[in-house]
This record gives C-alpha cells, structure tokens and sequence, in this order.
C-alpha cells in the first residue's frame, strides 16, 4: 500500500492561493468576484464538510444514492488509474474506488488546493481499501491537469464530483473541459456530476443556512478572511452578510456577500481597491444549474461522447460518464 502526495503547484505553499492575474480579473466583474478556491483553505474544508451535512443541501445526499447505486457499473468501464478534481475528504469517490478495486489494482490520484486535506485521506484511504495506491497531487485543477499530461500514468479516468462543474462561469467551464479533454486519450473517462434546474425556492434553501445552522454563512465568511490574509486585505468579514439568491435568468445561484455599510476595500498585495455601498455585494461563488441536453453538448463541444447517465429522479441531480473522442 502506497500513499504519498507530490506538489504541483510550486515549492511554495503559497503560489498555490497567489494568482494576481486571474484574480484581478475577478475583482474587476461586475459585482466583483473573489474566485471559489479560496474558501478551501484548511479552516474552510472542515466547514464544507459540516456544511455538505446540512440537510437542506440535497446535493450530497443525491450524489451518495446515484454512486451506492451505479458504482458497480461504473467501475466495469473505467481503467485502473482515477483522478479526482477537487478531492476533498474523498467520502463519496470511496464508493467508486471501492468497486474499482474489487476489480483491478487501481491508483488514485487526488488532486486538491488544500493539502491537510488532501494528506489526510491519502494516509487513511489505503488502510480502508486494501491495495490501492494513492498519489496525492497538491494545487488547483489545471497545474494538477499539467502534471499528469507530463506524467501519464496509462489510461486514465478524470472523476469531478459536487457539482463544481456549475461553480464557473461559462468561458471558465469551457476552459476547464477543454483542459480534462486534453489531459485525456481517446476512449479514456470522463465521469462528472451536474446539478439540473429545479424551483428556485429548492436552490435558495440549498445554498443559505436554515434555522439554527450557521455552516453556509461562517464558510463564505472565511472564504473572504482567508483572501484577506493571501492579499494583505482590510474587509472587515463581520460588515458583510452572506445570501445566495437565485437568479433564472441565467440558471445561476449567486453567492453573495453584501456589505452592511458604506466602505472602501484595500487589498495592498494586489494594489486594488473597492469602494462599496451599504447593499453591494462581493460574488463568492456561482454554482450553475444545467438543462441536461444544455449540459451534455458543453461536454460534446469539448470532446466527449455521452457513454452512460444517472439522473436522480427526485433531486434531478445528474452522473454523467463520459468518453474522450
């Protein structure tokens, strides 16, 4: 049994969070946005994991169910190396990688911006699952993607669960599919999930707190604390308030962080500043809700081909495996 996790992103910890030019471009939209990765710092996923447990949050649960019920399937058409966008704790990919094994010598290459995270489930996977390798890859998605083109291991499955294929924009998501795409051989795996549009009322108490919880707000409110200390930032978290809203026109819940007073942001590392107004709002997040044919001909534009789908028929919460043309 094998564990191990290499860095991707550079020998500093640090340039993993520090992408000026990306962000700027971000904090120049309008509203201003603070990119989604900064919320998963070590503080942050232990958050996520209270949060994803919220049972207004259908999504977790849906994924579980779809995963329980098709990794048997799903494990007879993937090849013996799997990598994983975004890991995290690894909970629902267990399924996968379980049936996977009981199958063929697999390796598991998880790839994640939060490396205690990420050395956590590379040192407890292999005792669960008896043989696997784990290669943990430490840095955002497309260093980690750049790596395995350099370092193909063989044939290879992408695996990029949670829904946060909808947490782009769409020129975002374009990118990102076209750079699994080139990251794959022909006939390689494509296995990700997308979240379908369902009433707004549904998505609204999905991405804000009910009563008594406080997971979805203390989680958008260290997303904003940990760009503070990346950036040499002075947003004062508390004089914001957090609210997702869902917006049909563009089939898009908005994460918002609204400002609770008139105020002027300086973040000194990025030599930018943002003057807000009582009921502005920095974006924390997008999280996309798909039509399915919509979502099958953004992956048919990139180079897939629709191998199998599994569409949760309460939640319409959709597993799509794909092949790379």
């Amino acid at each position: 049994m094998t564990a191990s996790v290499v860095t991707v992103e550079s020998e500093e910890d640090a340039a993993a969070w520090d992408d000026r030019a990306s962000v700027l471009a971000c904090l120049h939209e309008t509203p201003p946005r603070i990119p989604a990765w900064y919320g998963y710092d070590a503080v942050g996923a232990d958050i996520w994991v209270e949060l994803s447990r919220l049972p207004s949050y259908y999504l977790l649960q849906a994924e579980f169910d779809l995963l329980e019920r098709h990794a048997d399937e799903i494990a007879d058409r993937v090849g013996p190396y799997v990598t994983e966008l975004g890991s995290g704790s690894a909970a629902k990919t267990r399924l996968l990688l379980g049936a996977c094994q009981r199958r063929r010598p697999t390796t598991y290459l998880p790839i994640d911006v939060t490396r205690e995270m990420l050395e956590r489930s590379a040192a407890s996977l292999p005792a669960e699952l008896d043989g696997l390798v784990v290669e943990g890859l430490w840095g955002r998605y497309e260093a980690a993607l750049a790596h395995l083109r350099e370092h193909r291991p063989g044939p290879l499955t992408v695996v990029w669960l949670g829904s946060a294929v909808g947490n782009t924009t769409t020129a975002e998501r374009a990118a990102l599919l076209d750079d699994v795409a080139a990251t794959l051989e022909p006939r390689d795996r494509f296995l990700v999930t997308a979240d379908l549009v369902k009433p707004g009322d549904v998505l609204e108490a999905a991405y804000n707190d009910p009563p008594g919880a406080t997971a979805q707000a203390r989680f958008r409110l260290n997303q904003l604390a940990h760009f503070n200390r990346t950036f040499d930032g002075d947003a004062v978290p508390h004089l914001f308030y957090p609210r997702a809203r869902w917006d049909p026109e563009t089939s898009t819940v908005v994460g918002h962080l609204f400002a609770t007073e008139d105020q002027r942001v300086t973040f000194r590392g990025l030599e930018h500043a943002l003057d807000l107004r009582r009921g502005d709002s920095l974006v924390h997040g997008y999280s996309v809700k798909f039509g399915r044919p919509e979502f099958v001909a953004e992956a048919d534009a990139a180079g897939f081909d629709l191998d199998r789908e599994y569409i949760d028929p309460v939640w319409q919460y959709g597993l799509f495996l794909f092949e790379r043309r």
